[in-house]
């Protein structure tokens, strides 16, 4: 069973969620909040960002850094900025991206649901971005930004979200940057608090779509908090953490594609030559091509758009992993051909988020920064639930989840 409960929101007054309100974190580095939160006192970026505070060039691991976060934390509380909610609520979190509208509750999870694997990850993490936010975590007491998270379709959760998405939002906004709508309603019947309480408590498993290392944070904090505190009960506030939960079926997750600086000493023509093997290759010609199923790839080289369709035999369809086009492309592609063996490392290969469009593939190639760019089909949200649920890990840089949840709209206080 998914264990989840109500919180007391820290959030903007309603006329200042749009000076408050910001990208998360991990989006952009610090000169880009810089620039964005510019000479904007009440950016979220002073809190989740604060390196912005200090001289440019100032890392953003320097102590002094995480101090001036829990300093502006208390500050924007103090000046009126964020205003705790009296009472504990759930709340609907909705985002309109291209004319598609999903929507997700904001509630908070359970830490022992993700040291038991109830919360269900497909990416690994690595242990330096995860002691980087739990210094924040800890520093603030406080989850500043949301874990994004997904759950098998409930019809009865989705009548009452679409009951509370008929009436006026607390929060409604078109925010800069990605141009996407922004929606937020405050739950505040007790009985709609239950049921959704309830109809988590059916769900054997929630899954992490999005915010794999703050997950990690969040959970590894409260483990602390409960080896801390002599007299813990189970029910502190620290054994929570705040997570937006989608319906898997409303989520778009968009290709995720690869650039190569070079072929691996191999001429374009043998290159094609060896990619025969495992794929049908067909030449699409000079417009841009985009790969129309699954298992089925765009090469964009020497000017020219290529259809790679893999060759039955070359995956295994009961296997969660190998299956996946990411797999086939990095075993089959990357590595026995180019020799680009390690995602993570290796300096010669580059990822493009499909929200830049493929346009964006065929750029950096023409200007000579690459050599081939690779399109893939986008990984579904069944197959990543399906990897989750084996036990298993995707290979890196597979998912890539649009729109971005936008941090300050919500915050879980750890006490």
């Amino acid at each position: 069973m998914a264990i989840v409960k109500p919180f007391k929101g820290i959030r903007p007054p309603k006329e200042l969620v749009e000076k408050v309100e910001s990208r998360p974190y991990d989006v952009l580095d610090s000169e880009e909040a810089r620039a964005e939160a510019g000479d904007n006192a009440l950016s979220l970026y002073h809190i989740i960002k604060p390196e912005i505070d200090f001289p440019v060039g100032t890392s953003e691991y320097d102590p002094r850094v995480y101090e001036k976060a829990a300093e502006n934390f208390q500050k924007f509380q103090d000046n009126g900025w964020l205003v705790q909610d009296a009472r504990e609520h759930y709340y609907i979190y909705a985002q309109t991206m291209n004319g598609k509208t999903q929507y997700g509750l904001v509630v908070c999870a359970h830490t022992d649901d993700y040291m038991k694997g109830n919360i269900k990850k497909h990416e690994l993490t690595r242990r330096d971005k995860e002691e980087d936010r739990m210094k924040h975590v800890r520093v603030n007491n406080a989850n500043i930004e949301p874990v994004f998270f997904a759950y098998p379709d409930n019809a009865i959760l989705n009548e009452l979200i679409m009951r509370y998405a008929a009436t006026e939002p607390e929060y409604d906004f078109i925010a800069p940057i990605d141009g996407f709508r922004h929606q937020f309603w405050i739950i505040d019947d007790d009985k709609d608090t239950e049921t959704i309480t309830a109809e988590f408590a059916k769900m054997p498993s929630l899954y992490i779509a999005d915010g794999h290392h703050r997950s990690a944070a969040a959970a590894l904090v409260g483990a602390e908090k409960q080896k801390q505190n002599p007299n813990h009960k189970g029910d502190e506030e620290y054994n929570y953490f705040m997570a937006v939960c989608f319906q898997a079926s409303q989520l778009t997750i968009l290709d995720y594609n690869r650039v190569v600086k070079d072929l691996n000493g191999l001429s374009s023509e043998e290159f094609l030559a060896a990619l025969g093997k495992n794929f049908t290759v067909e030449d699409k010609g000079t417009d841009i091509y985009k790969p129309q199923q699954l298992h089925e790839f765009s090469l964009y080289l020497d000017e020219h758009w290529y259809s790679l369709k893999a060759k039955e035999g070359t995956y295994d369809n009961t296997d969660p992993i190998g299956v996946l086009d990411v797999d086939i492309s990095s075993r089959l592609i990357l590595d026995e051909i180019l020799n680009i063996g390690d995602l993570r490392s290796s300096k010669r290969i580059d990822f493009v988020g499909g929200l830049r469009g493929l346009g964006e593939l065929k750029r950096r190639v023409d200007n000579g920064e690459m050599r081939a760019a690779l399109a893939l089909y986008p990984v579904t949200m069944q197959q990543i639930m399906d990897i989750a649920d084996s036990g298993k890990i995707m290979p890196p840089k597979a998912t890539w989840f649009e729109p971005k949840l936008r941090s300050g709209l919500v915050i879980h206080k750890l006490s």
